[in-house]
């Protein structure tokens, strides 16, 4: 069963109520019998694994890149290029 916290408008007052998510909410204090509110807090998030992936907070090109955080990604071009390097030193050795 979900937590649910609770405001009074009126006194302030802060309270938890475990409830079913079918339930209606709460609608009186327990302190003053005034109003309350559901409060509502943000989802916490959490990162597993060593860094980010490739796909997280992308910027430009280096978001499809190699995947590693700090590095400049690698393009068709610079492997290309690098195969061509690679073969025509082949050629040229003795």
């Amino acid at each position: 069963m979900p937590t649910y916290e609770y405001l009074c408008e009126h006194c302030g007052f802060r309270f938890e109520r475990f409830q079913r998510i079918t339930e209606d909410p709460v609608s009186q204090c327990p302190h003053c019998q005034g109003a309350v509110h559901r409060v509502f807090y943000p989802v916490s998030i959490m990162f597993k694994g060593r860094g980010f992936y490739s796909t997280d907070y992308g910027r430009g090109s280096a978001a499809s890149g190699n995947g590693k955080v700090g590095e400049p990604a690698e393009t068709k071009a610079d492997r290309a290029e690098a195969g061509a390097e690679s073969k025509s030193a082949d050629k040229s050795t003795p």
